[in-house]
């Protein structure tokens, strides 16, 4: 049996998409140029795609395609983003993250759009990531495999720095919290093991803190009162900027550490008030 072959090559087609489409995408993205792809522009390298894997949309050509999309993803985020974000900290480290993780999933988009084929067709056939998911999880394993310790207690010191009245940008962090969501697919895989569970360590060492200060210097109406008031700005920090996956956990962190470890002592407290009225 004869093989079918592409009616066009890889090595004819991977050069058109190289140095028209990809180059061309980093260009835009890293603001070099503002040369938009036109509606012609997009059809003709969704047919070079289809060219050379239409053949055999689940063969080894396709196949080569699809690698080569991968590691075109991982030449970018090597060369381009691991750099930018090496050194760097605090405030500067995030804006910089956003905007690279905005910047990536531009070029994913585009990309998407040209190598649709393969997601057609080769993806399902062979029970392969997705384009989209290939490209978020090569930002998720080069960028947060240096940075996530860095990001993650930048973020966190921020949450504190607003508990303890200090006015942070809410905004840059919930953009940064939403690359966590955004990365996995929506499916919160990366927020609950990168970010939440030591969000919720911090939140208690924090409370537990701040408990044993109040116990010993307020009375039972006032420290009730910082009680309430924490349950409302923590709910409030969930509206503005954390998943609201955070909030039931997040709750039961500061009720535990701020009345079911000082129950007795509370209990006292409210004797002697009672007493004292």
């Amino acid at each position: 049996m004869s093989v079918l072959k592409p009616t066009l090559s890889f090595e004819e087609g991977w050069p058109i998409l190289q140095e028209e489409a990809i180059n061309r995408i980093i260009l835009l993205v890293e603001g070099h140029t503002n040369n938009q792809f036109t509606s012609q522009e997009y059809m003709r390298f969704y047919t070079t795609v289809y060219n050379m894997c239409e053949k055999n949309p689940a063969g080894p050509e396709a196949h080569k395609v699809y690698l080569q999309y991968k590691k075109t993803m991982e030449d970018y985020v090597s060369s381009k983003v691991v750099p930018s974000i090496q050194g760097k900290k605090d405030d500067i480290l995030l804006h910089e993250l956003v905007k690279r993780w905005n910047n990536h999933k531009t070029i994913t988009r585009w990309l998407s759009r040209f190598f649709h084929y393969l997601d057609r067709y080769l993806v399902p056939r062979r029970s392969l990531p997705s384009l989209q998911e290939t490209s978020h999880l090569t930002f998720y394993e080069l960028v947060y495999g240096e940075a996530n310790d860095r990001v993650r207690d930048t973020v966190i010191s921020l949450i504190d720095r607003e508990r303890e009245g200090e006015q942070i940008d809410q905004a840059l962090v919930k953009n940064v919290l939403d690359i966590y969501v955004e990365m996995g697919g929506d499916s919160m895989k990366y927020y609950a093991k990168d970010f939440e569970e030591s969000m919720l360590k911090d939140s208690a060492v924090f409370y537990s803190k701040k408990a044993s200060d109040w116990i010993a210097s307020k009375s039972y109406e006032d420290y009730m009162l910082k009680v309430e008031e924490c349950l409302k700005h923590e709910e409030e920090r969930v509206q503005s900027y954390l998943r609201y996956r955070s909030k039931h956990k997040l709750l039961e962190v500061l009720e535990y550490e701020l009345l079911t470890v000082h129950a007795s002592r509370l209990e006292e407290k409210k004797q002697i008030n009672a007493a004292a009225a």
